[in-house]
């Protein structure tokens, strides 16, 4: 089991850095050289790259358009090779024309009007009442594009708005954080994080104003000044190079918990990377100041060498079981509800794959359930040479999604979450994690099941699942237009399916589409949102699971901000309603997706 790690830092730390500088000159003739020195019609030659600034490439490297050929090198690489060839400076800021005439900010704490996080409420149901949502299931045929917003230089738009009392606090793949007023889009204030902001912003009262908590893709957590945008503090809670935290804080009583995962297990694309290191974990930070309360390691020591991998460099483990998605509250029990990643070499902890209960004074695990034991995976696994793969290769069926905290009818409690798996899972969380029902929902996969998050309105729990798959072409992989996607309702009392709803055919000639639903979905009174990587935002009616209202995304847009601007995919966060508005990101391309950079404003006003 998992306890308290006091650790400040992994003791074969040297095997993940680098002792010596890292040459930009060496990177590039070793990952870039071949392609941009010989430059062709959609790759820019190495003189075209000095033109541009560090931050520009290194943002293209991180979560732009190099991200597949970066996922083997480590962040020292990134910075090494950006700074090698990129100029110095700041990017350009935003126009002037896109701030508002008046950027002052002030949050009434009790104003309804709030989407504060990853879901409006802590049991992460992902679910808003009628007089929140100021939409009702009469307008829904009314809802209409009311403004667009562009982020500037990004091919990719994945953080989840948070939207306080009027005023819509969203990151970026850039790294920007953005204060925009919600009734208009302009902009009130912007700054700058180390890496690509994914995660949903929390907010706090503190001090007679607010504190806005994120973290980006690099292990940085920050706290800024909601009124003003101002640096309160920030503090990096995981040393590991390949850090990644997407998930939003959950906050309570004055403190902050903050989920750490990773993108170590693409390093292990490299031969010569010592896979692998990084151990999943969640930390309490003080709210006033950054400070730690606890940290709890899904691995309780650091890994140790077990072997060579076929290339004869040395491989470590256990390793992986990260924490991709928000913690669940229960206030009565005094617990959080954390969900975990799979292993990420040999060998594998019963940890991974795995609901897990956390005692909110302490940290200390108080249950485990292990859903699907010996799933240690890494990247090298899909390939024939499998050269880091580790012995138990796989299934790859993490849970990235939160768990829902839900009450039955008969009064009963729940813990509900879905998995990579394609499966439903309702424990008991008097009974350290009993399974009471399971349900199955999709055919599962390394990007199937149930990926980013479910929805609930305390009778039905809502489950789209992605279920992509892919397609080998003589030049390329590319996405199977006709696999993937479909929505779920399931009874929470006992797991019973209510409706299915079948995916949407993707409309002919379509490029780079699939109907997969992996994004995370949300629900209003007889309503339930679920977006698409065929880029169509869907309302289903929670009846019956009908269509009642549709959006293609995908398209060109004159953006308030004055930057251009083009919807893509669906993925990654879902959408959030409140006061009269939704509001969504559209343009993930990760995963083989229609690349976009927009984050649009409906409403049905």
């Amino acid at each position: 089991m998992m306890f308290r790690s006091t650790l400040l830092l992994f003791a074969l730390s040297a095997v993940t850095f680098a002792a010596d500088p890292i040459s930009g000159d060496a990177v590039y003739a070793k990952r870039c050289a071949n392609c941009h020195d010989r430059a062709g019609e959609r790759v820019p030659p190495k003189a075209a790259l000095k033109n541009l600034t560090s931050t520009r490439i290194l943002r293209a490297l991180d979560f732009g358009v190099m991200i597949n050929v970066a996922y083997p090198m480590t962040r020292a690489e990134r910075d090494a090779v950006a700074t090698y060839l990129g100029r110095s400076g700041p990017e350009p800021g935003p126009l002037a024309t896109a701030f508002c005439k008046d950027r002052n900010i002030k949050l009434n704490d009790s104003s309804k009007f709030n989407w504060n996080g990853w879901s409006p409420t802590s049991d992460n149901a992902r679910y808003v009442p009628t007089d929140v949502a100021g939409i009702s299931l009469s307008q829904l045929g009314k809802l209409k594009l009311k403004w667009a917003f562009a982020f500037d230089g990004d091919i990719n738009a994945f953080a989840q708005p948070t939207v306080l009392d009027g005023h819509v606090f969203v990151g970026s793949a850039g790294g920007v954080i953005h204060a925009l007023r919600a009734d208009s889009g302009c902009l009130e204030w912007t700054f700058q994080a180390n890496g690509p902001v994914r995660a949903a912003i929390a907010a706090a009262p503190l001090n007679g104003k607010h504190a806005l908590i994120f973290s980006d893709l690099t292990g940085w957590v920050y706290s800024l000044e909601a009124e003003t945008g101002k640096l309160i503090w920030k503090k990096r809670v995981e040393d590991h190079e390949a850090s990644r935290l997407t998930a939003a804080a959950l906050i309570h009583n004055g403190v902050a918990y903050i989920p750490a995962a990773s993108w170590e297990e693409t390093r292990s694309l490299n031969p010569d990377y010592q896979c692998c290191t990084f151990r999943g974990s969640i930390t309490a930070l003080r709210i006033a100041d950054g400070s730690q309360v606890w940290k709890t390691y899904m691995i309780p020591e650091p890994p140790k060498q077990t072997g060579k991998n076929k290339a004869g460099t040395p491989q470590f483990g256990p390793s992986g079981a990260g924490i991709w998605s928000t913690p669940t509250l229960d206030a009565k029990r005094n617990r959080l509800y954390i969900t975990t990643g799979d292993n990420y070499s040999t060998p594998a902890t019963n940890t991974s794959d795995a609901i897990v209960a956390l005692d909110i004074p302490t940290g200390k695990v108080l249950w485990t359930k292990q859903t699907t034991p010996n799933d240690s995976y890494n990247s090298t696994c899909s390939n024939k040479e499998k050269i880091s793969c580790p012995e138990e290769d796989g299934p790859d069926h993490d849970y990235g999604s939160s768990a829902i905290f839900a009450h039955t009818s008969a009064g009963r409690d729940l813990v509900i979450a879905g998995q990579k798996s394609g499966v439903v899972y309702a424990v008991d969380p008097e009974k350290n994690g009993e399974i009471v029902w399971q349900a199955r929902v999709g055919k599962g996969g390394t990007i199937g099941g149930v990926q980013w998050g479910m929805s609930s309105d305390g009778q039905l729990v809502y489950a789209a699942v992605s279920d992509a798959r892919f397609t080998q072409t003589p030049t390329a992989r590319i996405l199977d237009a006709k696999e993937g996607g479909g929505l779920t309702a399931l009874r929470i009392a006992d797991g019973s399916k209510a409706w299915f709803a079948a995916p949407a055919p993707c409309a002919p000639n379509a490029k780079n589409c699939a109907p997969a639903q992996s994004a995370a979905i949300t629900a209003i009174p007889g309503a339930v949102f679920s977006g698409s990587v065929d880029g169509h935002l869907r309302a289903f009616s929670t009846e019956e699971g009908k269509v009642l209202w549709d959006i293609n995304t995908i398209r060109e847009y004159t953006a308030v901000n004055g930057v251009k601007g083009k919807g893509g995919s669906l993925d990654g966060p879902g959408p959030v309603i409140v006061n009269g508005m939704l509001f969504v990101n559209s343009g993930y391309s990760r995963y083989g997706g229609v690349p976009g950079n927009m984050l649009l404003a409906f409403s049905a006003r």
